[in-house]
């Protein structure tokens, strides 16, 4: 008969019945706190919640930059959830940045995996971010998530800890593909805080940091009828910052509930399962309603959900723009060689810190391609290229290398011949973290995200336009037409005369 050796006879006599005790003390701690909230038995009866509240979201994505304070959008809110049958509505009241002058009205409705979006009276199929979003309310939320962690096959203690200079025990499990570690007071039993690490691929803005830690904390805790306890207010944090705040101001337990407001109508189901597939990973190059324009020869404009420029220079290939996802960059590279067989990327340009702007990066860096950035943004552009991956690995999660990022400074030439470019960093108020292209041969601009057109062919936000024709004139940049992230080419008149037009005194 082998004999094991005894090193590993002494492993497994140290860490087998660990592991075994760390399981036997997980379920019970999370026991105790159903009996601090008011009892397994209460918890599980709960049928459905109608709350009210009032809450602010920080912007971290369209703040003026990648570090507080950020701007902020408030919102008032009616939410009803079936407990039963994993059912909820959300009306939403925001008001806040972004030119919001009245509370605009959104309602969601999540009922059979299948989200729908009504605004102005009309529904509108949603996809998988909303999705995601209402089943993590639902899981995670005060009344679900001790069930959400016994419900879990692989429930488990980790090591005590310190959490607000409170003692606390900490259990951890999967739920899904996300892991869960769950904060539970150690002296009164309640929980405090849920932490998750999971990837969002159908969030345009999230997805592009890969594995994302969110912190969802309660507090404000009250005694409702039948003996419940219940928080009344909760903060989210994102990676590290402040995203979300919410107090709720009314609740009811147990609330009637209206068949009516959980109907999705066929026609909106199938649009959803369209749209559920789509994530920024699979997100398609190009739009119908806006095709491909060669602005002049060799300078080709791509529209799409997020635009890319393609210019071709005499000794290779300059990319203006790697948004969204590397699949979507692995679309544009396709796209490249269809327009220009054979021609090497000699360099890929990024304007801009809005994270679609540079979520497509890292493909770019997987095939060794250099990067040329604002030397603002070069630590939001490290931060994305050393952002963890393992829920959803891309290419250069699966082969690591350096990156080659060029910081641009001042203006700069990039090139030679009729195409070649000059790199302008903006530098003002609302378009500091910007670069502007300059082509000075054919008196052409590329306004990075700083001019944007509404339907009705106005502008918005006529500050940031005018600050374009700020930086043209400071430059000496004698412009004739401006294209954009969103902006097909445009005659420069139409920015002067929109700057003129909000100059002029008021009636």
């Amino acid at each position: 008969m082998r004999r094991l050796p005894l090193s590993l006879v002494l492993v497994t006599l140290l860490f087998a019945p660990t592991a075994r005790s760390a399981e036997d003390s997980a379920r019970p701690r999370v026991q105790a706190a159903l009996e601090a909230m008011g009892g397994e038995a209460r918890l599980r009866s709960l049928s459905s919640l109608r709350l009210h509240g009032i809450g602010h979201w920080n912007l971290l994505e369209q703040s003026e930059r990648p570090t507080p304070p950020w701007l902020v959008s408030y919102e008032q809110l009616e939410e009803v959830r079936d407990l039963r049958l994993r059912r909820l509505r959300q009306k939403t009241e925001g008001r806040g940045a972004g030119g919001l002058d009245t509370w605009q009205a959104v309602t969601l409705v999540l009922a059979d995996g299948v989200v729908a979006m009504e605004r102005g009276g009309k529904l509108f199929p949603a996809g998988a971010a909303q999705l995601q979003d209402m089943e993590e309310r639902l899981d995670f939320a005060p009344e679900r998530v001790l069930l959400t962690a016994l419900a879990a096959t692989d429930l488990r203690s980790a090591p005590d800890t310190v959490l607000q200079d409170v003692p606390h025990h900490v259990v951890t499990f999967h739920h899904g593909r996300a892991t869960a570690k769950l904060f539970l007071n150690a002296r009164t039993g309640l929980p405090t805080q849920v932490e998750t690490v999971d990837a969002h691929p159908g969030d345009f803005f999230w997805s592009v940091w890969g594995d994302v830690r969110t912190r969802l904390s309660f507090q404000s805790w009250s005694l409702e009828s039948g003996g419940l306890r219940y928080p009344r207010h909760w903060e989210w944090e994102r990676n590290g910052n402040a995203y979300h705040s919410f107090t709720v101001t009314r609740l009811e337990l147990e609330p009637a509930l209206a068949e009516s407001d959980f109907v999705i109508p066929e026609d909106v189901r199938k649009g959803f399962a369209t749209r559920s597939k789509m994530t920024a990973e699979t997100a398609p190059l190009g739009r119908p309603d806006r095709p491909a324009v060669e602005l002049v020869p060799g300078v080709v404009h791509l529209p799409g959900a997020w635009d890319v420029a393609l210019v071709k220079q005499d000794d290779g290939l300059v990319i203006i723009e790697a948004p969204l996802s590397s699949g979507y960059s692995s679309r544009v590279l396709d796209e490249a060689q269809r327009r220009f067989p054979g021609v090497k990327v000699k360099a890929v340009v990024s304007t801009s810190d809005a994270w679609p702007h540079i979520g497509g990066l890292r493909e770019y860096v997987a095939r060794g391609m250099p990067l040329h950035v604002l030397d603002l943004n070069r630590p939001l552009v490290e931060r994305l290229l050393k952002s963890p991956r393992t829920l959803t690995p891309d290419a250069l999660a699966k082969s690591p290398r350096s990156a080659m990022v060029r910081p641009v400074g001042t203006r700069t030439t990039l090139g030679s011949g009729k195409n070649r470019l000059e790199l302008v960093p903006v530098r003002t108020e609302t378009g500091e973290r910007m670069l502007f292209v300059w082509f000075p041969e054919h008196r052409l601009l590329y306004t990075s995200d700083l001019v944007q057109p509404r339907p009705d062919g106005s502008f918005f936000n006529v500050q940031q336009v005018d600050e374009t024709v700020d930086v043209a004139a400071r430059e000496k940049l004698e412009v004739a037409r401006v294209f954009g992230m969103h902006l097909s080419a445009s005659e420069w008149s139409s920015l002067t005369t929109a700057v003129e037009k909000a100059r002029a005194p008021a009636p």
